[in-house]
């Protein structure tokens, strides 16, 4: 079996996610009892097989389909913030795991992308901020992070810190900090790779001020 050169995620971890989406879709909107039937064992199957492949608890699978989506199985996601002050990035050491990471975290319904990561800088860093670029888009499975029985489009934003706050910790992290890109601590790579603080402070050279993304 050939492995898409493009992806990362293993060929088997992709394949389960897709079949547990066709069979979450096929039992929303079937009408036949007998298909409902099929589509439930089949969404059975795909779910053990994403446990087993993630390595993870069976109970961790269920609802990956949001209510929201009328059915359909769509990826989440996940949004990051960068603010840069003299060549150093903000990062926040996460109490789940006691890693590093942008701010950041699941979008919330009925806000904009800016909205959502100037709450999420407020909220884990204690320091108000505007989103200023789109730096970066990446489906999660296309790139090197840890393997995720779920799916996700991760993005990226540029912040310009407004006002003159002093950064301080929020319920879900325990320090914050500014970091050069040759001395990063021990990063939350589920959340950010180093790459995407590298290309953030890349765009942060190269990128002129904007408005912002609503």
């Amino acid at each position: 079996m050939r492995q898409d050169p493009t992806a990362m995620e293993d060929t088997w971890l992709a394949r389960a996610k897709r079949l547990l989406a066709l069979a979450e879709t096929g039992q929303h909107f079937t009408k036949d009892p007998f298909d409902r039937e099929r589509y439930d064992e089949i969404a059975q199957m795909a779910r053990a097989m994403l446990a087993d492949l993630g390595r993870v608890p069976l109970s961790r699978i269920d609802g990956l389909i949001s209510e929201h989506a009328g059915g359909y199985a769509t990826p989440s996601i996940d949004i990051r913030g960068a603010l840069i002050k003299d060549g150093r990035i903000l990062l926040v050491r996460e109490r789940s795991d006691g890693k590093w990471a942008m701010p950041g975290g699941f979008a919330d319904i009925g806000s904009s992308p800016a909205e959502n990561i100037e709450r999420e800088v407020w909220e884990e860093a204690g320091l108000r901020v505007r989103a200023r670029h789109l730096y970066a888009l990446r489906h999660k499975a296309r790139h090197p992070y840890p393997a995720d029985a779920r799916d996700f489009y991760k993005l990226f934003f540029l912040c310009d810190e407004v006002g003159a706050n002093v950064p301080q910790t929020g319920t879900e992290t325990s320090e914050v900090a500014f970091f050069a890109l040759d001395a990063l601590p021990d990063l939350s790579l589920t959340r950010n790779l180093a790459r995407d603080i590298e290309a953030a402070l890349e765009a942060q050279r190269s990128v002129p001020v904007e408005t912002c993304f609503d």
